[in-house]
């Protein structure tokens, strides 16, 4: 006799504890049941009815959109079920171009997966797919209408998590397509190049645009130099591609990577983000010296927030930082260093986030025309140029970064998880420097993959309002309580949920995944010898050198109206 916690899952009685639909319990008994259209952070959307279940009456019913109930009992592996899906994946198929050996998503496609899972080896329905509807406006990603199956996933993604809003459904029944508003180029659309449609979608018709090639060549012309920068949250990421465990720290496995490809310079993104550490930390303490300030002072490291805030809340960007991001700071620092030498110079950033495309690209970015950052692979990308290289990544011997710039902190690596700016920028203003104090911050409410967080710090001697949040909607709803008079002297905002340890050109994993990605960084922190940026030696040797006298033309920007790409 059952209780009233549990029910049966192919005759296993299961205790039910505050799971919300019949999926979560299936899979909590080691069932992986498919689905195209099921995300955990996203709302039930339940087109796909690849996850039906039968129950004690012989009914079909949607596992991610059915509630457990006390006394049920559910068969998720009969004959009935498993001709079902057979059947919704040769109607996807029939309807879906098969050209998987050239497809961006190649092995890493949910319909390709499932096809093989269950055993698909032919197709009784005629293949209906029109040619390849490319649209490529965005510097960021690429769509391809035809490989579109209306899971809805990226709808989803775009207006309920990022409250952007470029795309949505239009049309009806057979004519149905996912589009923006009056098929306009998703470049000039609402867009902010964030990456997490691309992210979600379970069969590449949105994917990251790929610039290998470009690189490829830059490398392949013995009369230039080029240089490399890598983001902290690509080392967190890369490696499970290569078989490593997920979150593991492989950044010198990656600069081992970088030397074989050719790069003749590399360099490690945390050293920029000390620069923005002490810029951003200046900053805000002389608006906290100042006070009378209504709005907070908003972090500028994220180039989809920035891209949010123009188009969505332009009347902010007065409060946004004017310190350039991370990326920029040391790509400004770096082509100042070489313009010394004769030699062509291109710089590349390797980055876990789409919407750097973009920033790269734009005007406030270029030195006489020429952008800082003429490149920006992606983490995806960087995988596929690791494979072509022939290389056996596991097997690598871990290398440095070159100098004269081969100096970072803890406090540069943790700007790849949310909290991580703000937790670096107070232990600059800290005035507790021990290590006890280093420690207590890390206790104050600003670590956690949470989508808001809110926390009080005393800085010298002031209580300092601090909000952290990551996923654009959650900025939204943050932003109408400022508006509707709540204080907060400073907020610290990530377009990607969780931060850029889930940056839109990161390889995809499950929400569990997340976290093992974010301990990676702390770890990397941890092992670092110079925990704050204040005390990077080759900081002051930059302030007193090359930056002296240049500081504000050579890490600092002020946008253009809307920032439009030109």
């Amino acid at each position: 006799m059952l209780n009233k916690e549990t029910m049966l899952i192919d005759g296993i009685p299961v205790e039910i504890n505050g799971e919300k639909n019949l999926l979560e319990l299936i899979q909590k008994v080691g069932i992986d049941l498919p689905t195209f259209c099921y995300h955990s952070e996203l709302s039930v959307y339940g087109a796909c009815r690849m996850c039906m279940v039968e129950n004690e009456r012989g009914g079909l019913e949607a596992a991610c959109s059915t509630p457990p109930r006390a006394g049920m009992s559910i068969r998720t592996n009969t004959e009935r079920l498993r001709k079902y899906r057979r059947v919704i994946l040769e109607l996807l198929l029939a309807n879906h171009c098969r050209d998987c050996t050239t497809c961006e998503n190649n092995g890493q496609c949910k319909l390709q997966s499932l096809a093989k899972r269950f055993n698909i080896d032919g197709v009784r329905f005629p293949n209906t797919a029109a040619e390849p509807n490319i649209e490529g406006s965005s510097v960021s990603i690429v769509r391809d209408q035809n490989k579109c199956i209306l899971c809805g996933d990226c709808v989803r993604m775009c207006n309920e998590v990022q409250n952007v809003g470029a795309i949505d459904f239009a049309r009806r029944g057979s004519k149905m397509t996912i589009s923006t508003a009056f098929d306009i180029p998703l470049a000039e659309s609402p867009c902010v190049g964030c990456g997490q449609c691309a992210a979600v979608c379970p069969t590449g018709a949105i994917v990251v645009k790929n610039d290998v090639e470009k690189v490829w060549r830059a490398l392949d012309d013995k009369s230039t130099k080029v240089s490399v920068q890598i983001a902290p949250a690509v080392r967190v990421a890369l490696g499970q591609a290569f078989g490593l465990p997920s979150g593991e720290n492989s950044m010198g496995k990656i600069v081992a990577a970088l030397r074989r490809m050719g790069f003749d310079s590399i360099f490690d993104t945390s050293t920029g983000a000390d620069l923005t550490v002490l810029e951003e930390s200046n900053e805000l303490a002389g608006r906290l010296e100042e006070g009378g300030h209504d709005m907070p002072l908003f972090s500028s490291c994220c180039p989809a927030w920035v891209r949010f805030c123009e188009t969505k809340y332009p009347e902010l960007m007065a409060n946004v930082s004017t310190c350039k991001s991370p990326m920029q700071m040391f790509s400004a620092v770096i082509r100042e260093q070489a313009r010394a030498s004769s030699r062509r110079h291109v710089h590349v950033a390797v980055m876990p986030c789409t919407a750097k495309k973009f920033e790269a690209r734009r005007d406030e970015f270029k030195t006489d025309g020429v952008a800082d950052v003429e490149y920006v692979l992606t983490t995806q990308e960087l995988i596929r140029m690791i494979r072509e290289s022939n290389l056996v990544f596991s097997e690598l011997e871990p290398e440095a970064v070159d100098m004269p710039f081969g100096t970072m902190t803890g406090a540069g690596v943790i700007f790849g998880v949310t909290g991580g700016v703000t937790e670096a920028v107070l232990r600059r203003l800290a005035s507790d420097k021990s290590n006890s104090g280093l420690m207590r911050l890390a206790y104050t409410g600003v670590r956690g993959l949470e989508g808001v967080k809110e926390t009080t710090i005393d800085v010298g001697g002031k209580e300092v309002r601090i909000g952290v949040v990551s996923g654009l909607n959650n900025a939204s709803r943050l932003i109408e309580r400022i508006r509707a008079g709540e204080h907060f002297d400073f907020v610290e905002v990530m377009a990607c949920p969780g931060g850029c340890i889930n940056g839109g050109g990161q390889p995809f994993v499950p929400a569990a995944e997340k976290a093992q990605r974010g301990a990676g960084l702390y770890a990397a922190d941890k092992l670092c010898s110079i925990k704050r940026s204040e005390e990077n030696p080759l900081m002051m040797s930059l302030y007193g050198g090359l930056l002296k006298g240049r500081v504000h033309e050579l890490l600092h920007v002020h946008y253009g109206a809307a920032g439009e790409e030109k």
